[in-house]
Order: structure tokens, then C-alpha cells, then sequence
């Protein structure tokens, strides 16, 4: 029961508003685990750089972010402006601030996939003739069902995933896809809480996932919270434990997929799928459906964000490289499908061909979606 409240009460990120008004509210991961600490923010500019500086982060958990923030937005707009606000400016104030969280981190698609959601919600309900009150009551709501569809979402992949673990089991992970990457118990990470609280006896081998540490700082402490045992290992050693360590499978998370299975995913996740290839580890990606990107034919096409050269050359501001070195920050990389032994997904398992499977998996999920609001 312990556990059950642990995963229940740390929220990632979520609405709240009280007399001093509507706020996002959210913890700061960049403190974690060092520090716990919860952001209240009340300006969609404050939450624009909350993802661009990876206070909150994990392809899920910015979709969400990004749909409260619009929220907020016109929220706000109305404090300001109030009863001289038209229809034409919040529509062109929505807008610009969807622009703007979209600009924050290119390679996930969820973030885009949110706001594209709330944007429809929204002329949908201009087009009705409601309220500016009603509307922004509304884009609330939207941005709250998000939150609650993604938390159902990791619940099913979750016990998808755990039918994959055996009892005993070793596994893999790199980078954080746990509750901190959604709004729920989160990605690859689900399996493992089901599986646990099942239980089944597990131990993880963890990637600190260089160069921001997402797997020491965030997964680590993830899976201490909640009592499974872990090890915590350097990126560079992933190879030598899956060849004398025992491991059983690999479980990542992921930033897209297209239509042929690619998937984005952390920087490292390619080398850990061709590793885990070489050793005939199965390597499993959990991701919802919003991750799926059939409008992209390989992951050739996809837009890979690159970060700071701080991040590399700094650890929490101390230096440990020359100044003034020339340095290479992609966030992600591309994994392509046939790496891949199956994807995941909160309506079920994909396995190859994925052109096939992830098709069927999504047969009506974004068209029901936009008819909705039509």
C-alpha cells in the first residue's frame, strides 16, 4: 500500500488554482535527487523555459506540460484584458503560444501532438459561441484529460510490459522513461512497478544516461523509491553487463516512431539497441500511441534537437573539459526498427513488420481525435 501511495503522490505535473489564481505546477527534476522541490508557475513563458531547461522532460510529461501552459495562457490573458478581449486575439494568442512551446524541444512528439489537441478543442468551441470564460474552462479541462488519458496509458502498458518479465529477471534501461517522464507511472519503466508489485523478483541495470544523467539522477532514484533493486552503471558499460551480467532484456522509452518503427529515443539509445542486438537481447520500447508519428515514413525524417555545449562540457556548473573545445549535443538518436523486437503500446504489443502493426494499432486513434472536434 506504501508503494501504491508513493507512485500516486508524485506527480510530475498537474492544474491547480485557489484565490491567488491558476498556476502549473510542477517538480523541478533539474534539483533531483539532491533537491525536491515544486515550481508554481503562472505565466506560459515561465513554462516555456521549465521544458527548454528540462525542469520537466520526457516526451509525455511535455505533451502535458505544454497543454496546462495553454491553458494558463488564456487564463491569464483574460486577468489582463478581461471583457475588451475578442475572439480573434485569443485565437491569434493561442496560436502564438503554441508556436512557442513547440519551438522548446523539436524531437518529441507528443508535445506537438498536445498542442495541435488543444487547438482544435479550442475552435471547436469558439465555433459554438461560448463564453471567453467557458473557453478557457474548457482548454483546462481538455489539458486536464491529457493528463488522466496518459495516466490510464501507462497503466496498460505497464501490465502489457510486465507479461514480457519474468520472474528473476535482469533487465536494462537508459535514460528516465519512469513517473517523472509522464503523468502516470510512466513508460519503460511500468512494466517494472507492475511487475514488481506482482511480485516478481527483478533487478535493473541503469544507464546514468550522460551527458544531463537522466538515468543516475532521475531512474535511480526512481527504482529505489520504489524498493527494486538496481545497479547503476556508466553508458560505456552497458556492453560488458549484457555479456557477463545476465541481462535478460532491454526497456527504453521513446520520442517518436514513425511508420516503419524507427524510434527517437535519448542519445545512447542506438548503441544500446545495436549492443543488445549483438548479445540476441530482446530490446522492448514502451511508448502511447501520441508518440506515434505515421506522417513520418523512417526516422530519417525526424528532427533531432541539439542542446548546449554546457551540458557536456560542464557537471552542476563544475568544468571538466578545456574551454573553448568544439563540442557535439544531439539530444536523441535514431533507432531503426529492426533493432527493435517489439513497441509497446498502451492498446497493445506492435511486433514486425511495424508498418503493419503500428497502422493497426492506431487504426482510427487520431482520426477519432480530430472528428471529435470537428
Amino acid at each position: 500500500m506504501a508503494q501504491e501511495k508513493h507512485l500516486r503522490d508524485m506527480r510530475t505535473v498537474w492544474w491547480q488554482e485557489d484565490a491567488r489564481g491558476e498556476a502549473v505546477y510542477m517538480i523541478d527534476q533539474s534539483l533531483l535527487p539532491g533537491q525536491i522541490v515544486y515550481l508554481t508557475l503562472t505565466h506560459e513563458q515561465q513554462v516555456a523555459e521549465a521544458i527548454t531547461t528540462l525542469k520537466v522532460r520526457g516526451a509525455p510529461a511535455i505533451g502535458v506540460t505544454a497543454a496546462f501552459g495553454m491553458a494558463l495562457a488564456l487564463y491569464r490573458l483574460l486577468r489582463e484584458r478581461g471583457e475588451a478581449l475578442t475572439l480573434v486575439e485569443v485565437q491569434e494568442h493561442l496560436r502564438a503560444v503554441g508556436e512557442m512551446f513547440r519551438r522548446t524541444r523539436p524531437t518529441a512528439v507528443n508535445l506537438q501532438w498536445a498542442i495541435e489537441r488543444i487547438l482544435r478543442r479550442a475552435n471547436r468551441a469558439i465555433g459554438e459561441q461560448c463564453s471567453l470564460l467557458h473557453l478557457a474552462q474548457v482548454l483546462r479541462d481538455e489539458a486536464q484529460a491529457i493528463a488522466d488519458e496518459d495516466f490510464q496509458a501507462c497503466l496498460n502498458m505497464g501490465r502489457y510490459g510486465a507479461e514480457l518479465i519474468a520472474d528473476s529477471d535482469i533487465l536494462l534501461t537508459h535514460c528516465n522513461a519512469g513517473s517523472l517522464a509522464t503523468a502516470g507511472w510512466g513508460t519503460a519503466l511500468a512494466p517494472m512497478y507492475v511487475a514488481h508489485r506482482a511480485g516478481k523478483h527483478l533487478h535493473v541495470y541503469v544507464d546514468e544516461t550522460r551527458p544531463v544523467l537522466q538515468g543516475a539522477r532521475l531512474t535511480a532514484w526512481e527504482l529505489q523509491q520504489e524498493g527494486i533493486p538496481l545497479t547503476l552503471i556508466t553508458d560505456s558499460m552497458a556492453g560488458y553487463f549484457m555479456r557477463h551480467g545476465g541481462i535478460k532484456a532491454v526497456f527504453v522509452g521513446a520520442d517518436r516512431i514513425t511508420a516503419n518503427g524507427d524510434i527517437a529515443n535519448k542519445i545512447g539509445t542506438y548503441s544500446v539497441a545495436v549492443l543488445a542486438h549483438a548479445h540476441s537481447i530482446p530490446f522492448y520500447v514502451v511508448a502511447p500511441r501520441s508518440t506515434i508519428d505515421l506522417k513520418l515514413s523512417s526516422g530519417e525524417q525526424i528532427p533531432i534537437e541539439q542542446r548546449h555545449s554546457d551540458e557536456i562540457t560542464h557537471v552542476r556548473g563544475v568544468a571538466i573539459a578545456p574551454a573553448g573545445i568544439q563540442v557535439a549535443n544531439p539530444a536523441f538518436d535514431i533507432t531503426p526498427h529492426s533493432y527493435i523486437t517489439a513497441i509497446i503500446t498502451e492498446a497493445g504489443i506492435a511486433r514486425p513488420p511495424y508498418d503493419e502493426s503500428l497502422r493497426d494499432l492506431c487504426l482510427g486513434y487520431h482520426d477519432i481525435e480530430r472528428q471529435a472536434d470537428n
